[in-house]
């Protein structure tokens, strides 16, 4: 979907929300981006060339603005796909649980990241039954 550089995959973020701000015609994905970059007002002042270099560290206290929205964008796409199988039926009861649909997403990014540090910090590919059993108890 994006290029490995990371410099590209947030050049593809600034792209998108300049021409959402200009209205201009969008791709699809661009279009999901900037809906994501919307959804997020605290980080749009980031959307510029100047922050394609930025260093963002939980050590100093800073959530790096592109994993985070690239978070969303891949659960808006598990849910679109229901990939796994079954997560927009955990999902609907999440969001139905706590009323809000950005709320149930930022607790789903939360499960999301774990399952992806683990998968990447074992060096195996992230467990889905693992993932889909933390949103069910989110949601229960």
């Amino acid at each position: 979907m994006f290029g490995s550089d990371r410099s590209e995959l947030r050049q593809m973020y600034v792209d998108a929300w300049r021409k959402y701000c200009a209205g201009e015609l969008m791709s699809p994905l661009e279009s999901q981006i900037a809906q994501v970059i919307q959804d997020h007002p605290e980080y749009q002042p980031a959307m510029t060339a100047e922050t394609l270099d930025e260093s963002y560290t939980a050590e100093g206290g800073q959530t790096n603005p592109f994993l985070h929205m690239g978070l969303h964008l891949a659960l808006r796409e598990q849910l679109a796909t229901n990939r796994p199988a079954g997560i927009a039926d955990v999902f609907e009861s999440l969001q139905n649980k706590i009323g809000d649909r950005h709320t149930a997403e930022h607790q789903a990014l939360d499960c999301l990241a774990e399952i992806l540090w683990v998968a990447q910090n074992n060096n195996t590919a992230p467990d889905e039954q693992a993932y889909l059993d933390s949103l069910r108890r989110l949601a229960g």
